[in-house]
């Protein structure tokens, strides 16, 4: 990958997605989308990669929508429209399906398609500075393509305010909805990320994958007879991993598991 909007760094199984258009403060445009897209679903697949840590270069993470992409899609057609459409939802889809744990660090504006980018992740740290909104509906359009990542993380009661009012909210109004799972001082934030990456490290990736599947699998369903057992099916398949032999039997003999020194 040679990404023109991105920078990518890699170090001890840690991939951090840097956006870099400081400039637009990481705003969406076509090549940003397609770059974002590719590298997760590139890092999602190099089995050197543990975690994938999104970040905005600047002063934000990202306020959304590119002004100059906007301009050119109020002249395209329907058709042109739900192509570019299309790609903002692969991106997303991307990062919602990714493997591996993913981990939104956020600083400054997430509005619109940024606050999208924090939901879809598995995890989002934002500092105090940061500020959210769902701004679609001021330019007449609506939060669609992210509205299934952005709902699912404030539930239907919280989106119908802010899906309506565009209002702008804060880092805790972002944590009390369920945006962000932890909320810390600026210059915390890098430490903060880093904790939980670590916390990351230490479970097994076989197993992460498998756990992000299992939420999947069986939210909003009833606990009936077929939740419990493909329940159970998961768990007796995963015991029989090798993962799970080494981290029980690492467990057991009080020694790091075989993934930790990797």
């Amino acid at each position: 990958m040679n990404p023109s909007t991105l920078e990518i760094e890699t170090v001890s199984g840690v991939a951090t997605v840097w956006m870099n258009r400081p400039e637009r403060h990481n705003a969406f445009d076509e090549t940003l989308i397609r770059e974002v897209h590719d590298a997760f679903v590139s890092l999602d697949a190099d089995a050197a990669v543990r975690v994938i840590v999104l970040a905005g270069r600047g002063r934000s993470f990202s306020a959304g929508a590119d002004l100059g992409w906007m301009r050119r899609a109020a002249a395209y057609s329907v058709d042109e429209n739900l192509r570019d459409a299309r790609a903002l939802a692969a991106m997303l889809r991307a990062i919602d399906r990714a493997r591996k744990p993913t981990i939104a660090r956020i600083h400054g504006a997430a509005l619109g398609g940024g606050a999208g980018l924090a939901c879809a992740c598995s995890i989002a740290v934002a500092s105090t500075d940061a500020s959210f909104a769902t701004t679609e509906v001021r330019f007449g359009i609506v939060p669609a393509t992210i509205g299934p990542y952005v709902v699912r993380a404030i539930g239907e009661r919280a989106a119908s305010r802010y899906f309506v009012t565009a209002e702008r909210f804060d880092a805790h109004e972002a944590k009390r909805i369920g945006i962000v799972h932890d909320v810390c001082a600026p210059d915390a934030l890098d430490a903060r990320v880093r904790a939980i990456v670590d916390s990351v490290l230490a479970g097994g990736p076989l197993a992460q994958a498998a756990a992000k599947d299992l939420i999947r699998s069986i939210v909003h369903r009833p606990i009936d007879d077929a939740v419990i057992e493909e329940t159970a099916q998961c768990i007796a398949d995963l015991r029989a991993t090798p993962e799970a032999k080494e981290g029980i039997g690492a467990f057991l003999d009080k020694r790091d598991p075989a993934w930790r020194s990797r």
